[in-house]
């Protein structure tokens, strides 16, 4: 027992090696694991005193548990099993395809990266680029969603800055759980929105195993009370108009909701409008065409998000405008009752974003030019005066005591823009804008009655329809 053994040294290091690496797993690394979980549990309980709508542990709970929990829940294996006898294969093969679609789809929400790194870059950003106003009623509709329900933001989609600037003004009541394209699948930005609590959906895909494994994640995060966030329009507006809704990620919603369960579901309508949208002549060039192909390279929009960063850490203010933000009347699943017809309710939540729409300074300005322009600064102030009480008093998020300020703001920010130029005192529309300018027109159109409209106005161009519609 206690004669001498020789060893090559190689196996000596190999055997220290081993016998570290099990003393940590089961010794050091669970009382390490413990620690930390400890101080990060009760870093979110002092969170949750804060938020107005608290983080439920469904948010908080493992990844890897959330993708075992979806992908052996009794409909997706019922689907599964679908899945291998219409294609042929075996249901090992059908259960791996599940779990990829599991995976891709699961966020790892953090609420250290949400809350620490998140939304101080949201909040940057968002204040360096725009005037940030918020409608006066937004408090009172958030403040009135009772806290056992589940509150589901429903937004129309002008800006891929909506998810910032949406983000950014939650960030004091709640955290937002989104539904993201597959343009932002791309590293690293895809890693940091699994992080903030965002889920991946492929639009195109149609088979009823992805589509399975989507509607119960979704129908999970609902009944588990993580607020949701969603753009019924599926995608960009072309036009500057709220565009037909799609019901899918709604259809998922009211498929899974039970009247007599614990949580019902409040639908938040938000309506949001800015003085300038950052990818406007992207996605005015996509209508012209007729297709949604954007040309807008991740590089582009990082450079340009570093760049606002430098200007303002310069105390350079290079801001476009305004962006505002307004709730609308929340509807109550409970309180609606049985929904027979989910086009019905989604046509009724995108009415009620409508009525809610912001109306700004540069929206108006659009509006008067192209309907009644060219005109001096006078008279556009003057036309202006006329648009203003054709909109509900309540949406005007300008100071209609100061019209004049106003449309030189809007005036200098369309210039900037390369919408207008100032002719012997008089504003004209840019050769080849008159889409552009239409874009922001139409954004309040719905407020004007027949024949105030300035797309129906002798001499405006119309924004061109793509090919076959």
């Amino acid at each position: 027992m206690t004669q001498t053994v020789q060893l090559p040294l190689w196996l000596f290091i190999l055997i220290v090696l081993f016998a570290a690496v099990t003393a940590l797993s089961h010794f050091l690394l669970p009382s390490v694991r413990w620690f930390f979980r400890r101080r990060f549990e009760r870093a979110v309980e002092r969170l949750n005193k804060r938020l107005k709508r608290p983080i439920q542990p469904f948010k908080l709970a493992r990844r890897y548990d959330m993708v075992q929990r979806l992908i052996y829940d009794p409909e997706v294996s019922a689907e599964i099993a679908n899945y291998a006898r219409e294609n042929e294969v075996p249901e090992n093969v059908a259960f791996q395809k599940a779990a990829e679609y599991a995976r891709e789809i699961v966020p790892s929400f953090s609420a250290f990266a949400y809350f620490s790194f998140a939304m101080r870059v949201a909040k940057i950003l968002a204040e360096a680029v725009y005037r940030i106003r918020t409608a006066d009623q937004n408090d009172d509709v958030f403040a009135s969603i009772p806290k056992d329900s589940t509150a589901v933001f429903v937004m129309n989609h002008r800006s891929n800055m909506d998810y910032v600037l949406v983000t950014y003004l939650a960030s004091k009541t709640s955290t937002l759980s989104y539904a993201v394209g597959e343009w932002a699948r791309v590293w690293p930005l895809s890693s940091l929105i699994r992080l903030w609590g965002a889920y991946f959906i492929r639009r195109r895909s149609r088979g009823a195993l992805y589509r399975k494994v989507l509607s119960r994640y979704v129908q999970m995060a609902t009944n588990g009370g993580d607020t949701q966030a969603f753009y019924p329009e599926g995608g960009l507006s072309l036009t500057g108009k709220l565009q037909p809704p799609k019901v899918g990620l709604l259809s998922y919603l009211v498929d899974g909701f039970d009247p007599e369960g614990e949580r019902d579901i409040v639908f938040v309508p938000v309506a949001i409008n800015y003085d300038r949208v950052l990818e406007d002549r992207v996605l005015i060039a996509a209508h012209a065409r007729g297709d949604r192909r954007f040309g807008a390279r991740i590089s582009v929009v990082v450079a340009f998000i570093l760049r606002k960063f430098w200007q303002r850490l310069r105390g350079t203010d290079t801001r476009f405008g305004t962006a505002a933000v307004a709730f609308g009347e929340p509807v109550s699943m409970r309180g609606y009752g049985k929904v027979e017809d989910v086009d019905q309710l989604s046509g009724e939540l995108m009415g009620r974003i409508e009525a809610v729409m912001p109306v700004l300074g540069v929206p108006l300005t659009a509006t008067a030019l192209m309907a009644e322009g060219p005109l001096a600064a006078t008279d556009l102030e003057a036309a202006v005066a006329k648009l203003i009480p054709l909109m509900p008093a309540q949406n005007v998020a300008i100071d209609t005591g100061a019209i004049s300020k106003e449309v030189t703001r809007a005036c200098r920010h369309m210039m900037q823009h390369g919408l207008i130029e100032d002719r012997d005192g008089t504003w004209h529309v840019m050769e080849g804008e008159q889409d552009a300018v239409q874009f922001y027109a139409n954004s309040i159109a719905h407020f004007l009655p027949s024949g105030h409209n300035p797309s129906n106005a002798a001499g405006a161009k119309q924004l061109s329809a793509p090919a076959g519609s």
